[in-house]
Formats: structure tokens, sequence, C-alpha cells
């Protein structure tokens, strides 16, 4: 196959599906690259409803067509791809890919993706969308006039439990510890709901069910007592990994190994652009990951031009 493109982009979820897509529409030659298949974190979605124009999708779904289409506008995407070294400091950017070659271009994208930090359970692989999310706003109204539990004890726990109740009869939030790591004022909006109840200095033990989930079991850390909490969902907001280790530092990024980018989504390197999951952001959903995909594939042709 061919080995010289204007752009290259690592990964091959919604963000680097869309830059590839938008890249390969403006007639610029772009190659898009991931180490597994295409679609990221998205083709564990067993159902999403909130993506625009494509109500009631799947997650590996929505992959397969962005893929599709991508293709369809001439962009070459390349799974299974085993990066063995990269320079993305030279003005001509180069790739190398076990058993491909060398790819080299003049920008890249960085759109690596992330993926939520898990329990490490095999009771949690086996029920992940089957009842485990880690996506409120994806998953919440699944759930409607039931009983789930939330995982963590940060902001972004408590945030999203509110957030659930929205849609749950009742939330349950299990923490490690006996106090929050969150702010006060999250505290206090959680306490204040009266959908939620609280079990502090918990272990999750496992995750119970067939084909979805029925409970969730977890043991004091204090005095050893077994609980077994009957759940249709359970969320689990422990933390986010941004899949950059294999970076190496090669562009600049935040002390959670975010990259750090400007607006125009342009890292500290000349040429090199990141979007989606990977880079510093609030908010990660399918439709800000397109949207990163759309803002960095523009900047990488302006910078080309």
């Amino acid at each position: 196959m061919e080995t010289s493109f204007d752009v290259i982009v690592l990964g091959a979820g919604p963000a680097g599906l869309t830059a590839g897509l938008y890249l390969a529409r403006a007639r610029v030659k772009a190659l898009v690259l991931d180490t597994g298949s295409a679609g990221g974190q998205v083709i564990l979605s067993h159902q999403i409803a909130n993506y625009p124009g494509a109500p009631e999708i799947s997650g590996s779904q929505l992959a397969r067509t962005m893929l599709k289409q991508a293709r369809a506008f001439g962009c070459t995407v390349l799974t299974q791809a085993q990066i063995t070294a990269m320079d993305l400091a030279s003005p001509l950017k180069r790739v190398e890919v076990e058993g491909e070659g060398t790819f080299t271009a003049k920008a890249v994208i960085l759109a690596t993706g992330g993926r939520s930090r898990t329990l490490g359970l095999e009771s949690e692989t086996r029920l992940r969308g089957k009842g485990i999310s880690y996506c409120a706003t994806c998953d919440g109204d699944f759930f409607t006039d039931k009983e789930i539990v939330a995982i963590g004890g940060g902001n972004s726990a408590l945030e999203e439990s509110v957030s659930l109740t929205k849609y749950a009869s009742k939330v349950t939030i299990i923490h490690e510890f006996d106090h929050f790591q969150a702010q006060a004022w999250a505290v206090e909006e959680a306490q204040r709901n009266p959908k939620i109840s609280f079990l502090m200095n918990q272990r999750v033990l496992e995750f119970q069910g067939g084909e979805n989930l029925e409970a969730v079991v977890s043991q004091d850390k204090v005095s050893g007592q077994i609980t077994r909490l009957p759940a249709a969902g359970a969320f689990v907001f422990i933390g986010y990994v941004p899949n950059t280790e294999s970076l190496h530092g090669a562009v600049a990024c935040n002390e959670r190994g975010e990259i750090l980018t400007n607006e125009a989504l342009a890292t500290n390197v000349p040429g090199v652009f990141a979007a989606g999951d990977c880079r510093v952001k609030r908010y990660r959903q399918i439709t800000t990951a397109v949207s990163d995909g759309t803002i960095a594939a523009s900047s990488a042709m302006e910078f080309l031009r």
C-alpha cells in the first residue's frame, strides 16, 4: 500500500474516523491507523439513543457506518496496526507499523481515545454493556424507574448520580472510603437528593447476573459484612485514563496524561493535532469526539496550506 500521505490519523474511533472523512472529502490524502478495530469505545455501547439523526442504533452499527463513509470518500483505514515507533518532531512525521513499513505525512492527528477506569473484576467485563455502564448521559434513560447503583466518590461520581435520578427510581452510591473526594458542593447536592442513598467504606466484590445485571455484592472494609444490593444497572465512575502511554512524551500532556491543545486542537508540536478523549476536555461524548475530529481535520488542512 501507499506509504506517503498528507495526514496520518492515529485512532479510528469517532474522532479519528470523522477527521479521516473530512480530510478525504477535501481531497487530502489521509491514513487512519488503529491498534485495534474501528470504532473505539463506541462499539461497547449496546444501544445509542442520543446520537443526532440515528436513533436506536448500536455502537457497533454506528462504528461500521462511520468506517464505511470514511472509506467511501477515499480515506485509507488500517486496523490492527501494531505501531513500533514514531517521530512526530520532524517536519516530515514518521510512523512505523509492524509488517507494513514506515508511513510518512506532513501532519498527524492524535485521536487515540481513552478508557474508563475499571474495577478489574471478571464479572464487570462479562456484564459490561449488559447493565454495567460508564456514562450516565449515554445510558441513563435505559434505567427509567429502576433501582441502580453508582460506584465512586469524586466530583464526577456525585454529579452523575444526581443526573441519574432524572431516570432511576433510586440511586445507591457505593464508595470505598468513609468520606468523599468530591468538593463540598457536589456532596451536599447528592445528600439533598431524596432518591440517593449511600453505602460507604465498601469494597465491590462482584456483579451478579445472567444475561443482564441483577445485583452488586460489596463488603464493608471494617466489619466485613457482605451486602447484596439488587440493581438493574451499575455505573462505574472511578476515573478516566487517556490512551497516551505510547506517545512517550512526544507532545505536552497534563498530570493525568491528557494531551494539551489550543482552540484549534493544535499541540505544542508543529503539525501535530489532537482530537477526542485523549485530549484535555470536560465532556466526553460521541458528539464531542465528532466535533473534535472536524476541528482537527480543518486545522490540519490549514497547516498544510
